[in-house]
């Protein structure tokens, strides 16, 4: 096709509109007073609004409010914009219905260079991620790795609570994943481009943790020498997470609830409420039912805080996360310390397999460091695992049930399980641990091939 062709066909306005019509993407175009002036089919059917609905207006007005989220730039005066911008993000259509979508946004210029207005692309992938989770080819969400059921079921849990700003209570063991969780929730959501801001509410002493939460004006007390910004001030748009709530003191708790009842705060020593605008995710190791029975925790603050619970399960409960989380682990390791790929041996991922991981998933991940830092090849074998490891499984293997194995059945196991030995264990009723001590002491009971 030549110059004029192809002159023809962009300077003709219904050839262009016939050409940004038949993309796959969604457009959305608008000025920099945020006046829509382009809107393509694919827009309409993302969005569920149609064309003459929002041509010519606001789009904060037109789309039900910020299309982006937090992530708009032009939410203030001064546009905070740059040439191009992408990420992925939810969205809420007019009928309410919640969908992520991929955006890529682009300032345009005229002639002279000016910006004048922004460009945006957006595919919806929606679908896509739910038919992953549904054939469960998800292993991670955000920084959260997992591929068990348990961990799936939180993953959909935080794509459904996400485009909400109902409080979220979070449960779970130490070292679980609960500020993960709570990030990918923020991430999620259209809070996204402010802050998330996490506090531990049992590591701060009691006489300072209201005036880090709430802030306090200068001469509040001895040592307030200047105004200063409390955690939820500095969350204002975005997440604010309470981990460990349940240490929070009676008279906090109080200024807490509210906090959740009218979005209203007061600094120490202020005379004066503040409005903010922050979701707020709590999180407790400690089961704050029995807290509110025993009267350390208000009961009408638990349920402002426990209106979305999301239990995150301990890692004895998903032990076939391990290998994924390990290799997580030693991935992040390689490209921090830039040293060659390293594996896990068969034995020590079995003893691995066999430990109870009462740290869950931090304990992993100490284990990892610990066994890299020993280990002097580039594969990590059990005497490169923790004392305690190599202790657990020794006892198991004195106490345990090899008395069941014989060379025949273990071998019509492993050849019934295609030689998949942590097929052929399950099979005969014993922890791979002990599977790989019964073929080491009976090398000639693994079938020939295997």
């Amino acid at each position: 096709m030549n110059d004029t062709s192809l002159n023809k066909i962009f300077t003709n306005r219904k050839n262009l509109e016939r050409i940004l019509d038949n993309l796959h993407d969604g457009i959305i175009a608008h000025d920099l007073e945020r006046q829509i002036f382009y809107f393509n089919k694919m827009a309409e059917n993302i969005t569920g609004y149609k064309r003459e609905e929002v041509i010519g207006r606001d789009c904060h007005e037109a789309l039900g409010g910020a299309f982006c989220g937090s992530r708009c730039s032009f939410c203030s005066d001064k546009p905070g914009f740059t040439n191009h911008v992408e990420y992925t993000i939810n969205i809420t259509t007019k009928g309410g219905e919640s969908r992520k979508v991929e955006m890529s946004a682009t300032m345009m210029k005229d002639e002279n260079n000016n910006d004048f207005g922004i460009l945006a692309s957006f595919k919806d992938v929606s679908t896509l991620y739910e038919l992953r989770m549904k054939v469960k080819e998800v292993t991670a969400f955000g920084n959260i790795v997992g591929r068990n059921n348990k961990m799936l079921d939180v993953f959909q849990q935080i794509i459904d609570v996400a485009p909400y700003d109902s409080p979220v209570h979070i449960y779970g063991e130490t070292g679980t994943g609960k500020e993960l969780v709570a990030s990918a929730i923020h991430d999620e959501s259209k809070r996204s481009g402010a802050s998330f801001v996490p506090i531990n509410c049992g590591a701060l002493p009691e006489g300072l943790i209201e005036s880090e939460l709430f802030g306090h004006v200068k001469g509040s007390f001895s040592g307030a020498v200047r105004d200063k910004k409390g955690r939820f001030e500095m969350a204002q748009g975005g997440t604010i997470f309470l981990d460990e709530v349940a240490d929070l003191p009676k008279h906090v708790q109080v200024k807490l609830l509210r906090f959740l009842q009218h979005g209203m705060l007061e600094k120490v020593g202020s005379e004066g409420a503040i409005f903010i605008d922050a979701r707020v995710i709590s999180a407790a190791n400690k089961d704050l039912k029995k807290e509110v029975l025993k009267k350390t925790f208000r009961e009408d603050l638990f349920y402002r805080l426990n209106v979305i619970p999301i239990h995150i399960p301990p890692l004895r409960e998903r032990k076939n996360d391990i290998p994924l989380l390990s290799r997580r682990f030693l991935d992040q390791i390689e490209e921090r310390y830039n040293k060659r790929s390293i594996s896990i041996s068969d034995e020590a991922m079995s003893i691995m397999m066999d430990h109870n991981w009462p740290g869950n998933v931090r304990e992993v991940e100490n284990v990892i460091q610990f066994a890299v830092i020993k280990c002097k090849s580039n594969t990590i074998l059990p005497e490169d695992l923790p004392i305690e490891l190599q202790h657990n499984s020794d006892l198991k293997s004195k106490r345990g049930p090899s008395k069941k194995l014989t060379a025949e059945t273990v071998r019509t196991a492993i050849e019934r399980a295609g030689g998949n030995k942590a097929k052929a264990a399950r099979s005969l009723g014993v922890g791979r641990a002990t599977l790989y001590r019964f073929l080491n002491e009976n090398p000639e009971t693994l079938p020939e091939g295997l």
